[in-house]
């Protein structure tokens, strides 16, 4: 399975991402971590079924990855 960052968009309401976290526990993902500066977690996640929150409007998802700056 393959981490993924999710982040609520700034146009959406709270809700929705409480509705995203009960989706992917759904899906059979894992929440990881749950952000309190930003509206978001990370969701360990089957690489065949991110889609599902791909294709939620409200959010951003990008796959979790090592940041450099060099």
């Amino acid at each position: 399975m393959t981490l993924y960052n999710v982040t609520l968009k700034e146009s959406a309401s709270p809700a929705e991402l409480e509705k995203a976290k009960e989706k992917a526990r759904a899906e059979g993902g894992t929440i990881k971590h749950e952000y309190t500066l930003i509206k978001g977690f990370t969701v360990e996640y089957p690489d065949d079924h991110v889609n599902v929150l791909e294709s939620n409007e409200h959010l951003h998802v990008e796959q979790d990855g090592k940041v450099s700056t060099q």
